[in-house]
């Protein structure tokens, strides 16, 4: 691994003229590395990171990565991390041509990395630095504490998925907006109530509607008595939720842990506290990146394309061009390319609100043909579509990007769909077929496919026993990883330790009837369970 040629450097650093030139904003400094692909092989398991600590399953991870290169050798193009400054890797046998996209696609990143809010958090510090620094102290305490510093790791990396992410991007905000009764009855009450369900919500919706209709002056006042009414717990519920708002963002597993475990906090174990605080800053570092993939590749790749497309070093290779970017950023029929679905809909974003489209007015015709010829009168110009998909890589993260932007103009311009698979009993083999091309179903299937780690309280009850509450979401935990992040939890708290969570049960129709294709015949019940690990043996109960 070495730095770029002061000739490739050169054209990276025309690049980032062009690329400001165009409204992208980022700092000037920047580190680019000529890689072969045996280094990527061994920079992957590390998220391409050189000076993350070490740890025995990248060993691991490497020794599958060469095994899978030698069956099917591919050649990556680039990776870039987010960090101060950014630093990007290029393929050895890259051609200068194509190092001018890639550096295009690489300055769309870094651009996203220091100005999308999801990043806020990683904007003021050198992870790459920070990472070395943790690096060096884990080899310090393995010279010291053995393999028991591998065990501290593994068990914390069991749970590093439910560091308290959003809590941490909170606190970045200058002041504490009161919580407000009303607010705390829509987004807390009423959606912890047993018997919630959605036409409930919006029923209750509608009801202060009219109340404000009614009475302007006075209408939510007179909606909230209606509550207190009716739900007689309502303000001593609202009351314990302003005192635990005033006391701070709650703990999440790691923090409980490090704050409160008598185990933990024993002179000769505090050790283990430096340990699990590198975990947890590490899984914060990436939680971001995880939850904006296809907003991320998205923009990146609609700037390689606009980019390269009007830099005059594009002539004579415009095929070669074609070949490449229609690897990276084709739609596929079955599958998702995040490069691809974000992409378009940059692209669709930028047309819509060109027209005048990202509208209350225009999301309320019906008619097709109006939709289709629709223009609004004012407010849409030049410049203002790409305004407004800057304005989504400042503010948006992909859960929001797709829940918020694919609709059925969108799906049906690029003729998308749903597929599954089903049984063909004469061939004795699986087809898939076309499931549906409703907008509706197609956001469901990208909502599925992205990051979204279970919710998990934690207490203590009076036994001192630690109590993990997941706070189900219809999507059960995975039950084979269950048994050994208990004991790995009741190592790090010194105690008994159990799980409440729920899974589902069949329940088949009578006569037993075989599974289909599409499914399994009967209706799911979901059975509260108890998971409960005490000296190292794992009890499992159905409670009510």
């Amino acid at each position: 691994m070495e730095l770029v040629s002061q000739h490739a450097k050169k054209i990276m650093e025309g690049c980032k003229e062009r690329a400001r030139d165009m409204g992208l904003s980022f700092q000037d400094e920047s580190l680019e590395y000529i890689v072969t692909n045996r280094d990527f092989l061994q920079l992957s398991p590390k998220n391409m990171i050189p000076t993350l600590y070490d740890y025995w399953v990248q060993d691991v991870e490497v020794l599958k990565e060469q095994g899978q290169y030698e069956l099917y050798p591919n050649n990556p193009y680039e990776t870039v991390i987010n960090t101060r400054p950014p630093i990007s890797y290029y393929n050895d046998n890259n051609p200068d041509w194509l190092n001018v996209m890639i550096f295009y696609h690489v300055i769309g990143h870094i651009d996203f990395f220091q100005n999308n809010l999801y990043f806020r958090h990683t904007w003021d510090y050198d992870f790459a630095g920070k990472a070395l620094a943790d690096k060096r102290l884990l080899a310090k305490l393995r010279s010291e504490k053995g393999r028991w510093v591998d065990y501290i790791i593994e068990f914390s990396r069991a749970i590093d998925n439910l560091v308290g992410y959003f809590d941490l991007l909170a606190s970045f905000t200058t002041e504490k907006k009161k919580l407000s009764r009303l607010d705390y009855y829509f987004d807390v009450f009423l959606q912890q109530k047993q018997d919630r369900t959605i036409a409930g919500y919006v029923a209750e919706i509608e009801r202060y509607n009219k109340f404000t209709r009614d009475f302007p002056k006075e209408g939510e006042k007179r909606f909230l008595e209606t509550v207190q009414l009716k739900h007689a717990e309502f303000t001593s519920l609202y009351s314990k939720a302003v005192r635990e708002r005033a006391k701070g963002n709650r703990l999440d597993i790691l923090q409980f842990l490090m704050e409160h475990s008598p185990f933990l906090n024993r002179e000769e174990n505090k050790w283990m506290l430096m340990v699990i605080e590198v975990i947890r800053s590490t899984s914060l570092y990436f939680q971001p990146q995880i939850r904006t993939k296809i907003l991320n590749e998205g923009w990146a790749s609609y700037w390689h394309e606009n980019l390269f497309l009007n830099d005059d070093r594009i002539s004579g290779h415009e095929v070669d061009f074609a070949v490449i970017n229609a690897k990276v950023t084709s739609m596929p029929r079955v599958g998702l390319n995040p490069y691809a679905l974000g992409m378009r809909l940059f692209y669709y974003l930028e047309s819509q609100a060109e027209n005048g489209k990202i509208s209350y007015d225009y999301q309320r015709i019906a008619d097709q043909e109006a939709r289709r010829h629709y223009r609004a009168a004012s407010g849409t110009g030049s410049g203002s579509g790409r305004d407004f998909i800057f304005f989504v890589r400042e503010n948006f993260c992909d859960s929001m990007f797709i829940n918020t932007f694919i609709d059925q103009e969108f799906v049906d311009l690029h003729r998308l769909f749903v597929t599954d698979k089903r049984l063909n009993k004469e061939r004795m083999t699986w087809e898939y077929y076309v499931k549906s091309k409703k907008a509706k179903h197609y956001k469901q299937m990208i909502a599925d496919s992205l990051y979204h780690p279970p919710a998990v309280t934690v207490t203590v009850d009076d036994d001192n026993a630690l109590i993990l509450n997941h706070l189900f979401e219809g999507k059960p935990l995975y039950r084979d990883y269950i048994e050994g992040t208990l004991l790995g939890l009741e190592f790090l708290w010194g105690a008994k330790v159990s799980l409440y969570t729920h899974e589902a049960e069949l329940k088949k129709r009578e006569p037993p009837q075989p599974p289909r294709a599409e499914g399994l015949e009967g209706k799911i019940t979901w059975k509260r369970m108890r998971y409960t690990m005490k000296n190292r043996k794992m009890s499992r109960v159905v409670i009510d």
